[in-house]
């Protein structure tokens, strides 16, 4: 613990001016740390994962995904039940009287119409839209509205347009309102995790009558555009366990339980509290102290010697913790059980989800530059050339594993990812010799895309090295702001990048949708008519063994041959907490850690109630790191 005294020291006066600002405030019931300044509290345009857990807390989708039980559960939400035809195509769904905004207004099933318009619009430029497509006459309403908006030419009559637009849905797209209480969807296909999505923030509704006073017509484009302000405090109207009190940027975020949430009996915190500190040193030094009861990433440089050191404390009692695996205990009930002790605050949890760099597949770089990533042997040779047991090893030091593939290995039942690529890197050089930059000779200096946050930095260091020396390349790291850096990748403004990414449902598709031509979250801009036909006919599969055998040929394409990006290992996520008073948190990995599940004990708020998975479901959901 010595040797982390020197850095600690050194940011004391930077977490204390943080923690200050704030001391004539009443604390919050909860108070929590998470990861980055939010992005944005519009579901439809959510995709990262702080991002995510904003959107749990201030909506509510149909259905709920609850990963406290032995398996993930589908439980109902703003549906109190639902139906499913015979070919799995068609889904009713029954809304609850009592679920209501925050404004006091009922949910009505024409609110979920409204807002999957809006995701499914052009003009909305929602990651997921592709996912919204689903259902049946979506993307054909998709592909009509993106025409009529390449066509739009000014003097156009954008207000008709609109009314057009209008119709087309309702004709056109099968999702339709009975009554104010029954929606009723009919997919283009049968989607075996359809009431995962529903589940999923992005497929949150929004309140139309505030969202659509945002809303702005281009009378030169065409285009419905929204203009910002509906998310602010005291003007979003959401319909989750929570509503949004305040809100000072790049500070925090002040949350209260909603009194108009149906469910408000399960939610244990009157008042909740984000705060925003950049320094990861500074997070890890708030949690010591007490200042925040949950740190929702730990990425702090030192991070590898919190866990070293937790590692020492398991160690003294390594009798009693295999006694407790032995019993089938959960992770999280092992380390509530285990004697209090200042080094047991640290957490490690296997998680859904990847660490790999993004390629620029496009012909030509955004400055007009032949694009050297356009061939994928330049693609391969960079993949071939890591070392990602020096990364796992010797820069995270957390107990991540080197990854070859996308999808993590084994997390899905019945699933087999197929072998990826190792390290060779005689065929790296090879490779890039072929393409014509033997030793490195004629290829541009290789600018890498990162955020310095969460030990990017670092990881990119270790790269740099490798290829730097095996493939005589040069290499230049340049680091940006994290909302930068995300315009960056949309745009396509960059050649290599670090990137991430976390399943949303347990299904391959989650991962591999990400590589479709047009997909919005297809940031490295590849297209493959064999990779899209896979996909197609993995859509088409009733067989669930059949679909999934394609989808391992697909993501054999993705990390075998293609390469349009490079996995580097599998995620452990950690945090902190004191698990002697924290309930809630699930061992999981799918690792959606919501706040209106979680609880202090002993706050005297709340039910005061352990909340933790049911013994032998922590075999399953994977030990520690």
């Amino acid at each position: 613990m010595l040797r982390m005294l020197a850095p600690l020291l050194a940011i004391v006066i930077v977490a204390g001016v943080v923690l200050a600002t704030d001391s004539a405030r009443p604390r919050a019931d909860f108070t929590f740390v998470n990861h980055a300044e939010i992005n944005t509290l519009d579901p439809q345009k959510m995709s990262w994962m702080y991002d995510l857990r904003a959107g749990r807390m201030l909506y509510e989708g149909l259905v709920r995904t609850d990963l406290m039980g032995a398996e993930p559960a589908i439980k109902p939400g703003v549906a109190e039940r639902w139906t499913i035809s015979e070919d799995g195509r068609t889904y009713t769904f029954f809304l609850r009287a009592d679920a209501k905004w925050s404004n006091g207004e009922r949910v009505r099933a024409s609110d979920f119409v409204y807002t999957w318009r809006r995701a499914l619009l052009p003009d909305t430029a929602c990651d997921y839209t592709g996912v919204f497509q689903l259902v049946e006459g979506g993307k054909e309403f998709y592909d009509w509205r993106e025409g009529k908006l390449k066509a739009f030419r000014p003097g156009d009559d954008a207000a008709e347009l609109w009314r057009e637009t209008l119709a087309k849905f309702d004709g056109m797209v099968k999702l339709r309102a009975v009554d104010e209480r029954t929606l009723v969807f009919t997919l283009r296909r049968p989607v075996p995790y359809f009431l995962d999505l529903c589940a999923f923030a992005v497929f949150f509704p929004v309140y139309p009558p505030l969202v659509s006073g945002y809303e702005v017509m281009d009378a030169g484009t065409g285009r419905m555009s929204g203009r910002a302000g509906w998310t602010k405090p005291g003007v979003l109207v959401g319909n989750g366990p929570f509503a949004l009190t305040g809100w000072r940027f790049k500070r925090d975020m002040d949350f209260a339980r909603s009194e108009t949430y149906w469910d408000r009996g399960r939610v244990n915190f009157g008042t909740v509290r984000c705060l925003c500190i950049e320094d990861t040193s500074a997070q890890v030094l708030a949690c010591r102290s007490g200042a925040i009861d949950w740190l929702s990433d730990v990425s702090a440089p030192f991070r590898a010697d919190l866990l070293a050191d937790r590692r020492a404390y398991e160690s003294e009692h390594a009798g009693e913790i295999e006694k407790m695996r032995g019993q089938g205990l959960d992770q999280t009930t092992i380390e509530r059980l285990l004697p209090d002790d200042p080094r047991d605050r640290v957490h490690g949890f296997p998680a859904f989800g990847v660490y790999f760099y993004n390629f620029n597949c496009a012909p030509k770089l955004m400055d007009g530059r032949e694009n050297p990533f356009a061939d994928k042997r330049v693609r391969r040779a960079f993949a071939l050339a890591l070392d990602k047991e020096r990364i796992t090893g010797q820069v995270r030091r957390v107990g991540e594993t080197p990854s070859a593939t996308l999808i993590p290995r084994g997390s899905i039942v019945g699933y087999e990812s197929p072998r990826g690529l190792g390290r060779d890197v005689e065929e790296a050089k090879k490779l890039l010799a072929e393409a014509g930059y033997a030793g490195g000779k004629g290829l541009p200096t290789i600018q890498v895309l990162y955020t310095r946050d969460a030990g990017h930095d670092f990881i990119a260091q270790s790269a740099k090295k490798d290829w730097e020396e095996t493939l005589g390349v040069s290499v230049e790291m340049i680091q940006r702001e994290i909302k930068v850096f995300k315009n960056d990748l949309r745009s396509g403004n960059y050649m290599m990048s670090r990137a991430s990414w976390y399943g949303d449902y347990l299904d391959p598709a989650t991962f591999l949708d990400i590589n479709r031509t047009g997909d919005g979250n297809n940031d490295r801009k590849y297209s493959s008519e064999a990779y899209d036909g896979l996909m197609a006919r993995a859509d088409a599969a009733t067989d669930r063994a059949e679909r999934m055998r394609i989808m391992k040929e697909a993501e054999r394409v993705i990390v075998e041959e293609d390469l349009p990006l490079l996995p580097v290992f599998q995620y452990v996520d950690m945090y902190m907490y004191n698990p002697h008073r924290l309930t809630g948190v699930t061992s999981h990995p799918l690792q959606d850690q919501s706040v209106d599940e979680m609880d202090l004990l002993g706050d005297g708020k709340g039910a005061d109630v352990v909340r933790e998975r049911p013994a032998a479901a922590g075999a399953r959901a994977g030990g520690r790191p």
